[in-house]
């Protein structure tokens, strides 16, 4: 793995899950008079996509149809979840998506075992979008600073927060139901870089 990032912190915690929230998600746009924007640069944003397409693209390639891999990208900082036959695979797969141009970092939380089911997947997307939905509707929290992957029951959050909205986020997924275990993959940011990262109110 490369040089990890002083700010970025890896936490594993699971719980049982017994309350459920409305799936819905939004991101950059204007709801109810607020903006949302991103708070990755408009580069990184770009850059995240590109690191997405490329990894994806290599590692089928390379390993073809015995492996499920799915590249999630925030802030040039890389999270590997799915699955894969061999211990072998899952470092092929993690050196692989190293060699990628900007990568930062990678998280490799690659399953050796066999490969999820459709209906699995589709499982998991839907608990995606009920916890994106708890992210949308929490008071106080800008659910598009939120990345959210959902592999095989576990839900890994992503994003550049504080440490308060990191445990609002966790403490969201925790009560969404079908989420068995939470992985909190965060860069975390200062109060002040907050404030900072804030868009400046309209004159009217």
């Amino acid at each position: 793995m490369r040089g990890a990032v002083a700010a970025l912190t890896l936490v594993v915690g699971s719980t049982s899950m017994l309350s459920a929230c409305a799936p819905m998600i939004v991101g950059g746009a204007v709801m109810g008079g607020m903006v949302v924007s991103d708070r990755r640069t408009s580069g990184a944003q770009l850059e995240d996509e590109r690191i997405e397409l490329r990894g994806t693209n290599l590692v089928k390639e390379h390993l073809g149809e015995r492996v499920h891999v799915t590249v999630s990208s925030y802030n040039r900082q890389v999270l590997l979840t799915g699955e894969v036959p061999s211990l072998q695979d899952r470092q092929l797969a993690e050196q692989i998506v190293a060699r990628v141009e900007n990568v930062r970092s990678i998280i490799n939380e690659l399953g050796v075992l066999g490969n999820s089911t459709l209906m699995q997947r589709s499982s998991d997307a839907l608990v995606t979008g009920r916890v994106k939905a708890g992210l949308v509707d929490a008071r106080d929290l800008q659910s598009n600073a939120f990345k959210v992957v959902t592999e095989r029951g576990t839900t890994y959050l992503m994003g550049r927060v504080t440490m308060a909205e990191a445990d609002v986020g966790t403490q969201i997924a925790r009560n969404t139901s079908g989420v068995q275990k939470v992985v909190r993959v965060f860069e975390l940011i200062s109060e002040d870089e907050l404030r900072a990262l804030q868009p400046k109110s309209a004159s009217r």
